[in-house]
């Protein structure tokens, strides 16, 4: 007998009825993001401290591209790390001449700024394949004492770097404490992760830097945009919590200090009641955490702030780039060198931050299950796949235009004596 509702219409019998899928199962609703999987092209990304690059030619892989960086005069340079005659790396050679590379193999010697081919040492000074062949030059640029290179989409110019860098770093001077980790996994979920509104509370719980600092339970958070940036802005929290049928759940210790309830701050995330440093309080951040492409993450404290970049070096693996930067000035920063040497280093950039590379490395999603929590990532991804559509639709603007060549005559059959047509080839 089949079954009718209070309106009249058939219902199908309660065994057939499936409840509602539980969030987005796949990323088909952001095909550039989807596509991503080795990064975003027309950024600029850290691939070294500074201090690193030196006359000896290193190697670097960014978005499944092989670099080669080294330093001549002062200069870095950053060519693609592959010699066109027999395909050995660029980062084997040296230097046999200034301002040039030369491979390891048979002295095939390239400019460091054009790339051009100046000279074949094996083939003497009359080469005729000189200037005729070149390898892939990128843009390079210094700052924070790190070197950035530009991954470009096509032939487009480099944006400004100092456009894509937090302003606040761009406009303040601090001292920096950081570190870079070559780390497995996908880089979109390393960005993932550190926007994810709901892992800290809890995967972070057991972490020695919050061995004396409470979490929250859970909060009530949205996302708002702010420029190029997205934030999470809390308007609710909870530091503890009883859910019906298993028991009541709490981070709060008598050994922790005793969190502020009485109000949310949007500063941090272990509550309210700390003095803000004057330059990070003048950012008027809506939200202590930020995101914006290609995926640099902004974490305010009240004393410092603390940004990862998380740059895409192929499909399977990143390089975790972590920085700390207190705005203080004389005196202030030699204590905080000190403190970041000593401890910060190793309980935040090392056992904390280990404990994200963790669930990194063993995510595997999609599929997926979303819940609330989770607007932070499908916010995101909004937002990743508008700004790069946009870039993509600019850099199409620089793409060498085809060559069109006029339509060749054909020539009118030759008439023989007779009055038959001759067959004529085409010239």
């Amino acid at each position: 007998m089949t079954n009718v509702d209070a309106t009249g219409t058939s219902a199908a019998p309660r065994e057939l009825q499936r409840p509602r899928a539980a969030g987005r199962q796949d990323w088909t609703a952001w095909p550039e993001y989807n596509a991503a999987s080795s990064g975003y092209r027309g950024y600029w990304y850290p691939v070294s401290w500074s201090s690193h690059i030196t006359e000896d030619p290193k190697s670097f892989m960014l978005g499944g591209e092989k670099l080669m960086l080294m330093r001549d005069g002062g200069t870095i340079y950053a060519l693609h790390d592959r010699c066109p005659h027999r395909g050995v790396p660029l980062s084997e050679g040296d230097q046999q001449f200034p301002g040039t590379v030369s491979c390891p193999y048979h002295g095939w010697t390239f400019k460091l700024d054009t790339g051009l081919l100046a000279a074949v040492i094996t083939d003497g000074p009359d080469s005729k394949i000189c200037g005729k062949l070149s390898v892939k030059t990128y843009a390079v640029e210094e700052r924070l004492g790190l070197t950035w290179v530009y991954l470009p989409i096509g032939d487009e110019p480099p944006t400004s770097i100092d456009e894509q860098l937090p302003r606040e770093l761009v406009e303040n001077s601090g001292i920096i404490g950081g570190r870079i980790q070559p780390r497995q996994g996908d880089w979109r979920f390393a960005c993932e992760n550190g926007f994810d509104e709901g892992h800290a509370k809890y995967l972070h719980r057991t972490s020695l830097w919050r061995l004396f600092k409470p979490m929250p339970t859970w909060n009530i958070t949205r996302i708002i945009p702010e420029g190029r940036w997205i934030f999470r802005v809390q308007d609710e929290v909870y530091w503890e919590a009883t859910f019906p049928g298993v028991g009541t759940w709490t981070s709060k210790r008598w050994w922790k200090k005793t969190p502020d309830e009485s109000k949310v701050s949007n500063i941090g995330n272990t509550g309210a009641g700390t003095e803000i440093n004057p330059v990070i309080a003048a950012q008027n951040f809506p939200g202590f955490a930020s995101l914006a492409m290609p995926g640099i993450l902004r974490i305010a404290y009240p004393n410092f702030v603390h940004y990862e970049f998380y740059v895409p070096v192929d499909d399977e693996n990143h390089r975790y780039v972590g920085l700390m930067v207190n705005f203080v000035s004389g005196l202030g920063k030699a204590k905080f060198y000190a403190k970041y040497l000593g401890a910060i280093r190793w309980l935040f950039h090392g056992q904390f931050s280990g404990q994200d590379a963790w669930m990194v490395e063993v995510t595997d999603a999609p599929p997926e299950k979303l819940y609330r929590p989770d607007v932070s990532l499908t916010t995101w991804r909004n937002l990743a796949e508008e700004e790069y559509t946009a870039k993509l639709a600019a850099a199409a603007e620089f793409a060498p235009k085809p060559v069109v060549r006029a339509p060749r005559e054909r020539r009118a059959p030759a008439q023989r004596p007779n009055g038959s047509v001759a067959d004529t080839p085409d010239q």
